[in-house]
Order: C-alpha cells, then structure tokens, then sequence
C-alpha cells in the first residue's frame, strides 16, 4: 500500500542486545527530502527512561531562609516597639531595674532578718542600712574632698609647672610660644563659649532632679519588691492560660536566677577593684585616692570599658599632681587590674551567673551605649544575659508547652 506524496512514512524495528533482550526501539521516519532516525531507549523494565527533572522553583535552602527571614523580621519589629516604648518612658524603666538590682543586693540581708522579726520589719531595716551605707560613702568623699582641696589646688599649680617643663623637654620639644599660645586659645575658649558652659552646668541641676527621682521610685518599688515579691509573681502566673503557667514559671526563675548571679557578682568584682586602686594611689601618693576608688567602684559596674575609663582619670590626676613617672605606673596599673578583672575575677566570681563571649559582652556594652548612653551600657549586659538563659530554658522543653490550648 503507497503513502500519498509528502506524507510522512514510519516504520518501526527493535533492536536486540546480547541474548535477544530487547534494548530499545528504532523510529525511522521517511520524508521526501531524506531520512531522520531517532531512537527511544526503554529499561529494563519495558518503560521509558525518565531524566531527572529540571527544578523550575525556588530552591529548598532559599525556601527555608525565606521561611526563617520574615518570622526574624516580625520578631525583630516586634522586639523594636518594645525597646521604642520604654525609651519613652525611660526614667520609669531605668528605676525599676534599680529597684530590681536594690531587691537583688538587699534580699540575702531581709531574709536573714526575717527569720527574727516579721518580713515588714525586716525589710524597713535593710533599706535603712543600705542608706547609711551609701550616704556614709559619700560623707567620706565629702571630707576627703574638703580635706586635701588646700593641698591639692598647690599640688595642681606645681603639677601644670612640671607638665609645661616636661613639654618643652625631649621627646616632646614644644616651645614655650606654642605652649603660651595654647593657653591663650583656652582662656579665648572658655571666654567665648561661656554661655554655653553655664547652660550646660544648668542642665546638670536637671540631670540631678531626674536622678533623685528615679532614686526615689526605684526605693518605693524595691520596698513591694522585697516584701511581696513573690506573691506578685505567682499573681502574674495566675492570669495566663493553664499550659503556659510552666513554661513562664521556669523562664522567669531562669531570668531572676541570672540578674541575681549577676548584679551580686559585680558589685563583688567592683568592690575587689575599688580596693586594689585604693590601695595602690594611697601608696603612690596620688591625691584623692579614696574619691577615684569610688569613681572605680561605680564604673566598673560597665564591663570591659568602666574601669579603664576610671583609671585613666586616675592617671591624669598622677600626672598633675606627682608627674609622668607616677602617671605611667598608674597606666601600668590599668593593665594590671584589667588582667586580673577579665582573667580571674569574672571566669571565678560571674562564671555561673553570665555565660557570655567577651566579644558578646564587648558588643552589648557598645550597642547600649549607642543607643542609651551609659545607662544603656550598664543594663546592656544583664539584658543579654537574661534573655540567653530565658532562651536556653524555653529551648529544653517539649513542642507542646507553647501549642495553643
């Protein structure tokens, strides 16, 4: 039987492997202008060969860094609000965490004294002695101050002497007309600026009124907070929903656990630098030893940035009042004491309380910095810190905990 002309003619053969299986099959198909073979390979199965298929969507890793990204975007908005509103009400804010780090040094004392007088009585008397202690520190600065003025205005005058002499003289070598001419664009400077200085001296007295009342607020909530404290938590856990009860009980004795650890370690370890500056300007004879160990004890309450920031006032003060030599011993004594901090004091004393890189802590001091000022430096830490225990706890238990009821 003929095809009609410029039809397409087909046949079909089999091909056969070894033993007569069959291998594949053969399409020839005839046109007038020549012949096309194209071959079909089958399986052993009898079926066609099947190529992998080409991927026409998103990759799998793309699909699960597009899943984690816009659940870490909402997070991260969310966690931005938060910070938003307390930077408005940041003096409410910064006296409740005095107040929680007042409760956290002070309870060890009003337990004790509670177990011989009622809880009220004794929490009346643990505040009341931490007054006492903190106004005798600062009546002890007060008389060391008014002591050593007379001294230390003439110890000032001669230390300026040494200082324009030790500048004229190598490495240095400045002349005594720049030096004058410095001094002459001082006074120019603060002539000029005068208004400026004043105004800012005057938001001081601001800053002191503000200070006062977050002092007073942080005692007032300190007061509930060592008295009822406990009940007020358990009241908090009594409004959520029955399968959420355990797991905000076990974050939230995580999270007190570690503030705990954490404010009593460093008030240890700035007392123990305190001291050990103290100690060493009293033997260095520089003036106002007792006033710059205090400076020390307040600033190392900032991790890694508080203490050689201290200490370099200490070093000016040297510089002034005893020279460049005493000055360089007490840079060397910054070094020192920074060793002894950051290897001995912190891995004995905060080792159980903060489980933080140096670089973690480094990073936290500076973003609080950036975005509070030294207040934020101070909580930066201790917020890191309890938000990682929170999470390690919240981590260890089941899936079902956080399923809604």
């Amino acid at each position: 039987m003929r095809n009609r002309p410029g039809r397409k003619r087909e046949s079909t053969s089999g091909a056969s492997g070894s033993g007569g299986r069959p291998r594949g099959r053969v399409t020839v198909l005839r046109t007038r202008g020549g012949r096309r073979t194209v071959t079909v390979r089958r399986t052993a199965g009898g079926g066609p060969e099947r190529r992998p298929a080409v991927p026409t969507g998103p990759s799998p890793m793309l699909q699960a860094a597009a899943a984690y990204g816009w659940r870490l975007i909402i997070v991260g908005a969310v966690v931005y609000a938060v910070f938003v509103a307390l930077g408005k009400f940041h003096l409410v804010t910064l006296a409740v965490f005095v107040g929680l780090v007042l409760t956290a040094l002070l309870e060890p004392l009003t337990s004790l004294l509670g177990r011989w007088m009622p809880r009220s009585v004794a929490v009346a008397s643990g505040l009341l002695l931490g007054i006492l202690l903190l106004f005798g520190v600062l009546s002890l600065i007060g008389a060391n101050v008014a002591g050593e003025w007379a001294g230390l205005r003439r110890e000032f005058d001669g230390g300026v002497a040494r200082i324009e002499r030790w500048a004229q003289g190598p490495p240095v070598h400045l002349s005594h007309e720049t030096l004058a001419h410095l001094q002459t664009w001082v006074r120019r400077f603060v002539s000029t600026h005068r208004s400026a200085l004043i105004s800012t001296a005057l938001s001081g007295v601001d800053r002191i009124v503000e200070a006062a009342t977050v002092g007073v607020l942080a005692l007032f909530c300190s007061v509930f907070f060592l008295h009822s404290g406990g009940r007020m938590w358990r009241w908090f856990g009594g409004q959520l929903p029955g399968n959420r009860r355990r797991p905000v009980q076990l974050a939230g004795r995580a999270a007190w656990t570690t503030f705990t650890g954490y404010t009593r370690g460093i008030v240890l370890v700035a007392a123990i630098n305190a001291v050990l500056v103290g100690v060493a300007l009293f033997i260095l004879g520089v003036p106002l030893a007792v006033p710059l160990a205090v400076l020390e004890f307040f600033a190392a309450f900032i991790p890694l940035v508080g203490s050689p920031v201290a200490l370099a006032v200490a070093a000016v003060v040297a510089l002034a009042a005893k020279g460049p030599l005493i000055a360089l011993i007490v840079v060397l004594l910054i070094v020192v004491i920074g060793q002894i901090e950051g290897h001995v004091l912190h891995p004995l004393v905060m080792s159980r309380a903060v489980q933080l890189h140096p670089v973690v802590v480094a990073l936290s001091v500076v973003c609080g910095a950036v975005t509070a000022g030294v207040p934020g430096a101070i909580v930066a830490v201790p917020l890191v810190s309890v938000v990682w225990s929170v999470y390690g706890v919240l981590r260890a238990l089941p899936a079902a905990s956080f399923r809604a009821p």
